[in-house]
């Protein structure tokens, strides 16, 4: 396993983060106890939850994923310190989650001590913020003119993200969090709370979560250009397009227990004939070279350059271990090449 800085942090990381959503909904405590182990065991040392988790998102799992975590660190205290553990504060929007309410200084505080309290340690890694409280261009709102964007008044904006810098800051004196990132961010974003942060002298961003692969590469190049230059970690999340990648939603398929096959808050927008047309073409190269599709997926999005380390989840250890063997898979200039045609006949499906 590789290991790398999370940006400007003291911290080294995997190059594969264990990503948790489906433990308390797909997932049981006993499968989600499997996934750490043998996460683990493979060097991975990277984390990542969210207070919003099981997904897809409801009153009922609220926070079930941090408690599954929270008692497999209890009963494995010992391994603490080996892990990075990440999670999130949701953003606005959801009702049973302190009343909706957008993400202040104040909520800040409140959501750490309900994840420390979940997740049985005295202290977060990397806490982020899951996604702004303006409006963002991701989950499929990345078009021109999209409604609502840019429609948010730019000092006020401002003023919130310097509140919520400032109780991330005490979070940070008190010892309960060690690092702050973002989530479903722009440049725009990521540069504001850096200037803020040099010019209050509070906590810096070190990360970033966006949705990247071989479906969504909107973030190459600039973004990501802008996190190598200012020295932030770039963390993809949903490597695998939600599984489309896997080819296993093709023709209409929907395997049992699949992700696919559960109510989705913003719909199946990922599912179009062109995103279909291009997992296929994919599915394809990926046999051609004697793959499996997922190893393609995420080979590709590791060998990208600018990428800290990447975000999987499974629901079986068949799938994790399939996952986490592709961070060792070396794609060849050929089959980079033959990626790149496909990319370039379908640069944005969805």
């Amino acid at each position: 396993m590789m290991y790398v800085p999370l940006g400007s942090s003291s911290l080294n990381v995997s190059r594969v983060c264990l990503g948790s959503m489906t433990w308390g909904l797909q997932n049981n405590q006993q499968d989600a106890n499997a996934q750490i182990d043998y996460a683990l065991a493979q060097g991975v040392n990277f984390i990542d939850t969210a207070e919003m988790y099981a997904i897809p998102p409801s009153e009922q799992t609220y926070g079930k994923t941090e408690a599954i975590i929270g008692n497999w660190l209890a009963a494995n205290s010992s391994k603490r310190k080996d892990i990075v553990l990440a999670s999130k504060i949701v953003g606005p929007g959801f009702s049973y989650i302190r009343e909706g309410s957008s993400i202040s200084g104040k909520t800040v505080k409140e959501a750490i001590d309900g994840s420390l309290m979940r997740l049985q340690t005295d202290y977060i890694d990397l806490y982020q913020l899951h996604w702004p409280n303006r409006m963002s261009p991701h989950f499929g709102n990345h078009w021109p003119n999209t409604k609502g964007f840019l429609k948010e008044d730019t000092a006020e904006e401002i003023e919130k993200m310097l509140d919520i810098l400032q109780g991330l800051a005490d979070s940070v004196k008190a010892g309960k969090i060690r690092y702050c990132g973002l989530s479903d961010d722009t440049s725009w974003g990521i540069n504001q709370y850096l200037r803020l942060s040099e010019k209050y002298d509070l906590p810096r961003m070190v990360s970033i979560q966006n949705e990247f692969s071989l479906l969504h590469t909107k973030d190459w190049p600039y973004l990501i250009e802008n996190c190598v230059r200012e020295n932030i970690a770039y963390l993809p999340w949903s490597p695998l397009a939600t599984g489309l990648l896997t080819g296993k939603y093709l023709n209409g398929a929907r395997p049992e227990g699949s992700r696919w096959t559960f109510m989705q808050r913003k719909g199946l927008f990922r599912d179009t004939k062109n995103t279909n047309a291009a997992a296929q073409a994919y599915v394809d190269l990926a046999k051609h070279f004697d793959i499996t599709p997922a190893q393609l997926a995420l080979a590709w999005c590791d060998q990208v350059n600018g990428v800290t380390s990447t975000l999987i989840g499974a629901t079986t250890m068949n799938q994790l271990e399939e996952n986490i063997s592709a961070f060792k898979t070396k794609l060849s200039k050929e089959l980079i090449i033959e990626v790149n045609a496909i990319l370039k006949q379908y640069p944005a499906p969805f």
